[in-house]
Order: structure tokens, then C-alpha cells, then sequence
């Protein structure tokens, strides 16, 4: 997420146990609008005492407009303003949009790859297919793309357009946009909007990996949950190789960010909101700083897509260097696309009344459930496809969204493992080259930029995704369909 973690509160946060799963911070502050709500097993929960995670869930339940909770999910921990893993929703006339609710790299998200191949067709290609991956798709702090001519007029235009800019253009396949959130396009994306600076970033990365907990990773499917729902989304078969891409808006959301943050914090004295803490800086959702804001993160999470969308199609070029048929051959269909850092527009329910509302999610997954008009077609009756992926050399899951996300999180779930330790304390603890060597005695292939960044995100730094994904299981909020595990690991 480009946050790192690790200070203690600077107060004691009351808890109250609603469920084995379910947890409540009570309005212990006056100006607390809404209680907090934490989804997190005995352990998750833990963790989240030892940091700030549970002081900036509480910080979230005094934003003007805020409805129902403050919600925390079972991967969360301590971010920018918002703990990652957090979701609000407030009024869209009285409530408030804040950067810190979305975080600095906006539609950090996932894309999920089927394919017609096994483990057993690749296991001899493996390390080849991993050197050639590496080689094609740039990764690590600062990698500039390949092979692609981005023009100024061009970046403008792809960030309005999202993917079908590149679809028109023979990077990828028409069905591309149907199986992404948004269809690949967030609207009301306006490019005056977004510093010249912000663009000259964003200029030469686009179609690279990035650095951090970015990752692309072959992965075969471990075990399958619900066969039905897993034919929908077009896994079939344990051992079958799927490929999954994590990456985000790089620097161009970065400064996005970093830009509208100053807005914001001139905001809060201008309309008067008083905010517990200065990363909580945010603008009234009709007012002039939050529409450019959002006109702007549009452009990103946009920019975002199209990023995903350029390193799949050199994923897709590379299988086919290597294992000598057209991708369309190894079936190299994408599943689903999903932002993890965006805020939207959205209608829910709130005391049985339609409510429009910006909702924040934070390192947080939608889950929509079947039957939503946004859950594409394809899927429609058995709900979105939800990605989280794990901890590097752990699993992966594949949830479906289900309706109690909707009463619940506003439609949405975790993200990811969820961090343990900072990253520096990661860097101290562990070395690189002995990650490298674990994770490869384990047959797992594995390609990074450079041994510091196997050492930030070595397993032991993140929570168990697996405990992650059965708390969103064992809530309902969305639930399991298939694990992966990785047998090549691409790092930035």
C-alpha cells in the first residue's frame, strides 16, 4: 500500500465482544458519531490492540455525515488516516470524502488470470517463463515501462477511457473490460484535475509492477471450496495454473494523493470540520476541493486499470513465447479485476431508506452480491468475484460477495493478509537471500528486483491469510470458493 505501520495508540480503545467474530467500539468519545465495528477472530483482533489500528477506527467514527459504523476488517492495520482494511460510508450532501480513506496508491488492486494449462504442462517451462515474465513485465522502486509509446495527450486520454483505450488498440480482449470493477472505466475522471507533476510521473510507469507488496505470481489451485460458484469464474480443476497481478496506480496516484492532501488540509479550516487527526483531512462531499479530488483519484484508480491491463497483456505475450501457443489456445481468460484503495458513489440501505453515499474502502475488497446490477453479467448469479491475495509463498483465496456484506461492511471485504510487522523491522529481522532459498527449496520459482524487498515482505511479516479469509467466511460477508498457491513468485 506504500504505508507502513507500528506506532502504539496514544489512548486506550474499549472493546466489546459482540460475536466470536464480531467486535464493537462503543461511542466512548463525544464527538464519536457512530460506534466501530471490527469483523476480526481472537488472534486478528490482538494484533490489532497492539498498534493504532483500533484508535484510527475510531478516529473514522467522527467524520461529519459518517452512517451505520466505522468498519474495520480482519486484515486491518494501522495506514494513513483510515487503518488499512477500512471502510466508510457517509452522506453524500453532509458527509465528507477524505484522501486519508483511500490512501496514496490509489486502486492498488488485483487481476486474476484462468488458464487451460496444469501445473504439470508448466513445471518444466517454469523457470524460463518466470525469467521471461521478469524480463517483460518492468518491476522495482521506479521501473519505467517497455516496448509502449505514452504520449502526454495519450495519458490524458487513458485515464478517461480506462482499458478500452488499450482494447482498441490489440493490448487485450474485448471481454477484458466486462470482468473488471467499473468495467475498467471509473467515470467523471477529469485529467485538468491532476497535476502536471502528477503526470510526468505517471508518464513512464505505466504497465509496471512497482515495488513493495506489488507482485505477479503463477499460481495452481490448491482446493476448491464451491464447485458451482468456481466453474462460474472459470476455475475447474485443483492443480489448474491460474496467474494473479497486484499492482496499482504507482507514482501518478502517489502524487494524486500527496496533492489533495494540501487541498484538504486548507479544507478543514475553510468549512470549519474539525478532525481528531490531521490525516483524517477531508472536504464536504459536494464542495468545490472534494469533486476535484474525486475527479482526479477517478483518473488514477483509471490509470490503475489500464496499468494491470498492459502487464497482463505482456503475461499473456510471455506464455505464448514460451509455451508456444496463441494465448486464446491456453485459455488466458481474465476472472476479475478489483480495486482495494478507491472511494465511490454508491446507494445502500441505511434504516430502510435508499441513502447516497461515499464509501471509502481502504484496503478493502467489494463484495457485491449475486443479482447486483454492478457484478457482471457472467457472474451475476453468483455474485462478484472476490480476490485476497496472501503474504508472498503463502495462499490465495477466491471469495464471492454475499448480501450480508450489503447489511454489514456497505459491500465489502478484506484485502489481503494484512500486515504484522513495519517494514523496517522486517528488513531487520530477516535477509532476502534466505527467503529466496526457503521459498525455492519449497518449489516455488521465484524473481525479484532486489534481495531488500524479499525481506520486507517475507510471510512472517503479514497475518494468515487464511485465518483472514475464513473470518470474512465465518461472518458471511463473503464466502470461499478456492485457494491458490503460488509455484512462481515475480517481486518488484
Amino acid at each position: 500500500m506504500g504505508e507502513d505501520e507500528g506506532q502504539p495508540a496514544p489512548e486506550r480503545v474499549p472493546l466489546e465482544k459482540i460475536t466470536d467474530y464480531i467486535w464493537k467500539i462503543p461511542q466512548y468519545k463525544k464527538d464519536m458519531h457512530v460506534s466501530g465495528m471490527i469483523f476480526a477472530n481472537q488472534n486478528l483482533i490482538g494484533k490489532m490492540q497492539t498498534d493504532r489500528t483500533l484508535w484510527q477506527c475510531a478516529n473514522v467514527a467522527q467524520l461529519p455525515g459518517i452512517y451505520k459504523h466505522s468498519i474495520t476488517l480482519p486484515d486491518g492495520h494501522e495506514g494513513y488516516g483510515f487503518p488499512i482494511g477500512g471502510v466508510a460510508a457517509t452522506d453524500y450532501t453532509e458527509g465528507v470524502i477524505s484522501p486519508g480513506g483511500v490512501g496514496y496508491d490509489i486502486n492498488c488492486g488485483v487481476r486474476l488470470l484462468a488458464s487451460n494449462l496444469t501445473e504439470q504442462d508448466v513445471r518444466s517451462h517454469l523457470q524460463v517463463l518466470a525469467d521471461t515474465i521478469f524480463r517483460n513485465v518492468p518491476s522495482g522502486l521506479g521501473s519505467r515501462r517497455k516496448d509502449l509509446t505514452i504520449n502526454n495527450s495519450d495519458l490524458d486520454r487513458l485515464t478517461v477511457e480506462g482499458v478500452d483505450f488499450l482494447i482498441e488498440r490489440g493490448l487485450g480482449w474485448k471481454e477484458d473490460a466486462e470482468h473488471c470493477e467499473e468495467q475498467g472505466c471509473m467515470t467523471n475522471a477529469n485529467p485538468d484535475m491532476v497535476s502536471q507533476t502528477a503526470k510526468k510521473r505517471g508518464l513512464t510507469q505505466i504497465g509496471t509492477l512497482g515495488s513493495g507488496n506489488h507482485f505477479l505470481e503463477i499460481q495452481k489451485v490448491d482446493k476448491i471450496f464451491n464447485q458451482k460458484t468456481a466453474k462460474a469464474f472459470g476455475i475447474n480443476h485443483e492443480g489448474q495454473i491460474m496467474i494473479m497481478i497486484h499492482s496499482g496506480s504507482r507514482g501518478y496516484g502517489h502524487q494524486v494523493c500527496s496533492d489533495y492532501l494540501r487541498v484538504m488540509e486548507h479544507a478543514i479550516k475553510k468549512y470549519g470540520i474539525n478532525v481528531p487527526d490531521r490525516e483524517l483531512a477531508c472536504a464536504p462531499g459536494t464542495s468545490l476541493e472534494a469533486l476535484n479530488y474525486y475527479h482526479a483519484m477517478a483518473c488514477a484508480v483509471n490509470y490503475a486499470f489500464v496499468n494491470r491491463q498492459v502487464i497482463m497483456h505482456w503475461v499473456r505475450q510471455s506464455f505464448q513465447q514460451i509455451i508456444k501457443q496463441d494465448p486464446e489456445k491456453l485459455g488466458l481468460k481474465l476472472v476479475y479485476d478489483v480495486a482495494h484503495n478507491i472511494a465511490k458513489i454508491e446507494n445502500h440501505i441505511i434504516d430502510g431508506k435508499t441513502k447516497k453515499v461515499w464509501v471509502h474502502r481502504k484496503g478493502a475488497t467489494r463484495a457485491f452480491p449475486p443479482g447486483h446490477q454492478d457484478v457482471p453479467v457472467a457472474y451475476r448469479s453468483e455474485g462478484q468475484p472476490v480476490i485476497i491475495p496472501g503474504s508472498m509463498g503463502t495462499s490465495s483465496w477466491v471469495l464471492v460477495g454475499n448480501q450480508k456484506a450489503m447489511e454489514l461492511t456497505f459491500g465489502s471485504t478484506a484485502h489481503g493478509a494484512g500486515r504484522l510487522m513495519s517494514r523496517s523491522a522486517a528488513k531487520r529481522k530477516y535477509w532476502g537471500g534466505e527467503i529466496k532459498t526457503s521459498l525455492e527449496k519449497s518449489g516455488i520459482i521465484i524473481r525479484a528486483a532486489s534481495p531488500t524487498v524479499l525481506a520486507e515482505e517475507a510471510d512472517h511479516a503479514y497475518k494468515n491469510v487464511d485465518m483472514v479469509a475464513d473470518v470474512s467466511d465465518q461472518v458471511g460477508i463473503a464466502t470461499k470458493v478456492a485457494r491458490l498457491t503460488p509455484i512462481s513468485v515475480i517481486k518488484g
